[in-house]
């Protein structure tokens, strides 16, 4: 796989050669093919095309007298008619091997921008947890559009128009010395370089216009996603204008930059008209000039204003390839910038497959820190034996989500070991590692599909009756079997459709099908009330049942039947041991316990006194009635 090279310390060079092994792909004999037949059809297309102003100017000279038919044409072309004939059977012809060049190379351009928007996509999901939080997610999916879209427009242009534009000058020029002379050709050639030099000027100044129209473009669309994300807590607070008008400033630079942009692009093209205007001009008088004095024909006239009008398309060219080829680099550089990040936790070479026997955890004198200024897990040491429960609890802050997250490894830790049955999980491959253990999170996000998928996600080649085992498990086939289209029920973005009750028990159905030898429980019910945070800890009782199991705990009654508790406060042990030894031990845990206590107690009157007022509403109006 080519390296990527970032546009903005890259040049064109650069990017076509990262995207040669996606033109020229190994292993893809039909699209090599595709290439070599759209490169014939481009090479025998050009000295047809050359071939159209001879045609004209012999029809010309024909029609007014003035000359004899060419010697090399057969004499049944030497009709004035015929050769108005065969001059539009030429540009036809002409014109048809420019369209099957473009159809043959249609699949070479579509698979590079297929590969390389998959490569972004895996590289995507490569990357560290770290990154995926800092990120916003509609200017990310804007950059990858953008993107995707530069890397066809460089594709197509550089490959197919740069060549046969260097064909068609070297055509002319030729054509040019031989019929005409020299100073035909000093004028052309100056002309094009005139033309050439102000093109990259212009586009070279348009660039940066470009630039803060994506800024704003991405920025925009980071409003719009973000603000339709949480459209709940939008109405919530009723920010509609507040959001709207957000949107709308970005739009409004947007409005600014896209008029520049599109302004530019009027005076570069106009630049780019008296430049070859004049040009054109200058040979138009020279060839006028000789045709007054008898030393060349109509026909020659009209030859090298055919010529120069057919020259003015690969001119015109020229200033598109290096605009839209700069506009191109411009719009994926942020892509290539993306490649170019290194993922933060990668495999070692020659990572072994995580062997799961029993399936004991152990965390060996861990340091952790996301920031080096602000340390969060200090010499953390517990084992969780094999098919026993362990839990951390402790305040917010304490570490406690952490270190789920290292034994996933989304983090490598500074010092210390995380081991699993002995197996050092940095030495071990990250999919083995992430198949062995099953995770039900506090916030559970499901994806915009329906009940089943979303159940199946835990193992994707599971049965529609492993799915129904795995819901009846998790204590949620009831519910399903009252829904109208039943596991095919659509869940909305994010799983809004369903309660937070009803979202978890997808989530431990999920794990349950998944069937992991650990299991970590990360504050699965902390976003719960009571009653059902009582109805799924059932069912997570039910899933964890003789699997090694991490508990992370904000409600302290979910974990009193753990085999051990670990309190932690400051990144550190504080208090470790059974729910009775802590209570006993009259410390932070024991605190935390009478605090939450206290709160369960409150909450538990004040539901009796809202039921016994419903009660006497109900009496009240039976009476009345």
């Amino acid at each position: 796989m080519a390296k990527t090279v970032s546009a903005a310390r890259g040049s064109t060079f650069d990017t076509i050669r990262n995207l040669w092994p996606y033109i020229w792909p190994a292993g893809r004999t039909d699209l090599k093919l595709r290439v070599l037949w759209a490169t014939g059809a481009l090479i025998a297309a050009k000295p047809i095309l050359a071939l159209v102003p001879f045609f004209f100017k012999w029809a010309t000279d024909a029609l007014t007298g003035q000359s004899q038919p060419h010697a090399l044409l057969p004499a049944a072309l030497a009709a004035p008619l015929m050769l108005v004939v065969a001059y539009n059977v030429v540009r036809m012809v002409q014109w048809g091997l420019n369209q099957l060049r473009d159809a043959l190379f249609a699949a070479v351009g579509q698979y590079a921008v297929r590969e390389l928007g998959f490569r972004t996509f895996v590289h995507m999901h490569q990357l560290s947890l770290r990154f995926h939080l800092q990120r916003r997610t509609g200017g990310l999916s804007r950059i990858i559009e953008r993107g995707v879209k530069g890397i066809e427009s460089i594709v197509r242009f550089t490959v197919l128009n740069t060549a046969p534009t260097l064909i068609e000058f070297a055509l002319t020029a030729v054509i040019f010395a031989v019929a005409y002379g020299w100073v035909y050709v000093a004028v052309v050639a100056v002309t094009v370089a005139l033309y050439t030099w102000f093109t990259v000027k212009a586009s070279d100044w348009r660039i940066q216009i470009r630039r803060d129209m994506n800024e704003s473009d991405t920025d925009a669309n980071t409003k719009s996603i973000d603000s339709l994300l949480n459209f709940e807590t939008v109405k919530y607070f009723g920010n509609e204008r507040m959001e709207a008008e957000r949107f709308d400033k970005s739009m409004a630079r947007y409005e600014k930059a896209a008029t520049k942009t599109w302004t530019s692009l009027g005076w570069l093209n106009f630049g780019q008209g008296v430049i070859f205007g004049l040009g054109m001009t200058v040979v138009m008088i020279l060839s006028a000039r000789e045709v007054m004095a008898g030393t060349q024909t109509i026909g020659d006239f009209v030859f090298i204003n055919a010529m120069l009008m057919q020259l003015s398309v690969p001119l015109n060219f020229i200033g598109m390839i290096y605009r839209e080829t700069r506009q191109g680099l411009t719009d994926i550089e942020a892509m290539f910038d993306l490649l170019d990040i290194a993922p933060e936790v990668t495999d070692k070479p020659n990572a072994a497959e995580l062997a799961v026997g029993e399936g004991a955890i152990r965390f060996d004198d861990v340091y952790f820190a996301y920031d080096p200024e602000r340390p969060i897990l200090k010499g953390v040491s517990f084992e969780v034996p094999a098919g026993k429960t362990v839990a951390i609890v402790g305040p917010s802050g304490a570490g406690k989500s952490t270190i789920s997250r290292l034994l996933f490894r989304f983090y490598d830790i500074q010092k210390g070991a995380i081991t699993i049955d002995g197996q050092d999980v940095r030495e071990v491959t990250q999919e083995s590692l992430r198949h062995a253990i099953g995770m039900v999170p506090q916030d559970t996000v499901l994806f915009n599909d329906t009940i089943a998928y979303n159940i199946r996600y835990g193992r994707i080649g599971a049965s529609d009756s492993d799915i129904a085992k795995a819901a009846e498990l998790a204590q949620i086939s009831g519910f399903i079997a009252k829904l109208p289209d039943g596991f095919k029920t659509m869940v909305g973005e994010r799983g809004l459709k369903l309660s937070g009750g009803e979202k978890q028990r997808v989530a431990i159905a999920r794990t349950i099908l998944k069937a992991p030898p650990i299991l970590i429980l990360d504050e699965a019910t902390s976003a719960l009330d009571t009653h059902t945070e009582r109805e799924i800890q059932a069912a997570l009782d039910l899933v964890s049942k003789g699997r090694t199991t991490l508990v992370i705990a904000h409600r302290l009654s979910t974990v009193i039947a753990a085999d051990e508790i670990i309190v932690l406060k400051d990144g550190a042990i504080a208090e470790r041991g059974s729910h009775p030894k802590l209570l006993e031990m009259q410390g932070l845990y024991a605190a935390m316990w009478n605090r939450q206590r206290e709160a369960t107690e409150a909450e538990e009157r004040l539901r009796k006194v809202r039921e016994e007022d419903d009660l006497g509403v109900v009496a009240r109006g039976e009476a009345a009635s």
